[in-house]
């Protein structure tokens, strides 16, 4: 009996050995698996659905068996490889599902630090790269506002971290290039040029430094380097899109609305005096979105500017009516201040001033307002009042947007002079 029970306890005992060295076995193939489908997916320039589903799954299947030290890094690869098919397909619950698989690798980073303690090396830090892709995962998903993205970003680029365990020094390089190209943009989105330039200064092929000194130059009053360097940025963004082999970080960088994009390089043409490039621009803008009535609205200028009255009338109609429909039933600033312009054009001005007093009653942006409260002294002008009204425009002047005609203004001014203070406006049609 004792030698029975001595048998069994060996064979038990060598099960044991022979199952735990299967189970290491089993998870050495696992963790090599999961290497290789995410060195696979990193190395490819653009990665194929197949390769980033296999990726994701090997890396979920070793997380259960993984080392608490190991699971910052398994979590790193899975969310690349959730990010790479999200930039793909540009899918908003696949962005989410990358953001939440690196913010749990930043939570279980500590546990490497551990680690390291016991062997009594260096805690390693947390990579760049991570922290810039867990907050550009939660940026594309759409999560405004951006303010701990902000900060993680500006974590990441100050203090750049590339571990060559976690990814290879080209591709942690792109990653702070990255985190530079969206803490511009959110800086753009403020209204902070210089931040914006500081941050874009290191991407000049990105299309949105060109973009930022187009802005600069548009608000000191040159729309000839405007429009060109708008241009700039127009063409490396239009490039972009028909490029089918883009690598997969530079598909995440921040993303133009072309529809506005195209209709400020319009502005910016027609304010340099080239027309027909701005109807051009501005028919992409109308194209890309029909629904928003300033690039209509530009493209009557143009078209008036280039000559086409009758084609300028019609967009000016459209513009309007563009405008209302967008206020869904609602009356609007915008919709009454572009019916007004129709009704100036048609001279018909004193229902064109009604209309311009009407757009004040509403509330609109102040570039719209001040040019509303001008577009209603010219209306008044124009159509012969030239006293109290005369001043008013003079002094509105000085607070309208680029967009509004002034030449048109001191024409009106001028024949209201050369008319006396009768208020006729015989001289006014005169030079009409």
């Amino acid at each position: 009996m004792h030698d029975f029970l001595l048998m069994r306890v060996i064979i038990l005992t060598l099960a044991a050995v022979l199952a735990l060295q299967a189970a290491d076995e089993r998870q050495l193939a696992l963790a090599l698996q999961a290497q290789a489908d995410f060195d696979r997916v990193e190395a490819a320039a653009v990665p194929q659905p197949r390769d980033t589903a296999a990726c994701i799954q090997s890396q979920a299947s070793v997380l259960p068996v993984a080392a608490p030290e190991e699971r910052a890094l398994i979590l790193f690869r899975k969310g690349y490889c959730t990010l790479a098919g999200a930039a793909i397909e540009q899918d908003s619950t696949q962005f989410a599902a990358a953001a939440t698989a690196f913010e749990q690798a930043l939570e279980a980073w500590p546990a490497r630090a551990v680690a390291a303690s016991r062997q009594k090396t260096p805690p390693p830090q947390v990579p760049s790269g991570l922290r810039v892709f867990a907050a550009v995962s939660r940026m594309e998903q759409n999560a405004a506002p951006f303010d701990a993205q902000e900060a993680q970003l500006a974590a990441a680029v100050d203090h750049p971290v590339c571990e060559s365990v976690v990814m290879t020094l080209d591709s942690c390089q792109a990653a702070l290039q990255l985190g530079n190209l969206w803490l511009g943009w959110i800086a753009l989105q403020r209204g902070d040029s210089s931040a914006a330039a500081r941050w874009f200064s290191g991407a000049r092929f990105s299309g949105w430094p060109q973009w930022e000194d187009g802005q600069e130059a548009f608000r000191a009053g040159d729309y000839k380097v405007a429009a060109s360097r708008y241009g700039e940025a127009v063409d490396v963004w239009r490039k972009a899109e028909r490029d089918q082999a883009m690598p997969l970080v530079q598909r995440l960088n921040p993303r133009p609305d072309m529809a506005a994009i195209s209709a400020d390089l319009g502005e910016a043409q027609l304010l340099a005096g080239d027309p027909r490039a701005a109807i051009e621009n501005l028919n992409a803008a109308v194209k890309a979105d029909p629904s928003k009535a300033r690039a209509i609205y530009l493209r009557a200028r143009a078209k008036a500017a280039a000559g086409q009255a009758d084609a300028a009338l019609a967009d000016y109609n459209l513009a309007s009516r563009t405008a209302f429909a967008a206020g869904a039933g609602q009356s609007s600033g915008e919709a009454h201040l572009y019916q007004g312009i129709l009704l100036y054009q048609r001279k018909d001005w004193p229902r064109a001033e009604d209309e311009f007093a009407a757009a004040l009653n509403f509330d609109i942006p102040a570039a719209m307002r001040s040019d509303a409260a001008a577009w209603r002294h010219l209306a008044a002008v124009a159509s012969g009042s030239c006293g109290a009204s005369r001043g008013y425009l003079e002094r509105s002047l000085a607070a309208v947007s680029p967009d509004f005609p002034k030449d048109d203004a001191r024409l009106a001014l001028a024949a209201c002079g050369a008319a006396g203070s009768s208020g006729s406006a015989a001289g006014w049609n005169a030079h009409k």
